[in-house]
């Protein structure tokens, strides 16, 4: 697991580590089962409190993507493939969101950018 904590960033640190591991597991870079290190191990490798560990492990498990098994540690949950595909969908939703905005700003048209959605994405395969 690598997190990548930024002191520039208006977000709080246990906010960015929430949404780093989640990036991960909805990307399948980590997978049910998965262990993540502990509470204690992470805030000694990120060099931060073990309270703002815990608190970012907190949100992790409520919102259902860790579960923390008393003495044998923390590990990712494992998705409902159709929850898991929701939240993918949901990722792109905003991505695209945030495009349309851009576009409107800069006067692009719905064709031009449908076209242009069409292109970047046919130049993936």
């Amino acid at each position: 697991m690598k997190i990548i904590i930024s002191n520039s960033s208006p977000d709080p640190i246990y906010e960015q580590i929430v949404r780093q591991v989640k990036s991960q597991i909805i990307s399948g870079e980590l997978v049910a089962g998965d262990p993540l290190p502990s509470i204690r191990k992470l805030a000694l490798e990120l060099q931060i409190s073990v309270i703002t560990t815990k608190r970012a492990y907190d949100e992790l498990e409520g919102e259902g993507f860790i579960d923390s098994v008393g003495g044998k540690g923390t590990f990712v949950a494992s998705q409902n493939k159709e929850i898991l595909r929701e939240r993918k969908m949901k990722v792109v939703e905003e991505k695209l969101a945030q495009a349309v905005a851009e576009a409107r700003l800069l006067g692009i048209k719905p064709r031009e950018l449908r076209d242009m959605l069409r292109l970047l994405y046919e130049e993936e395969n």
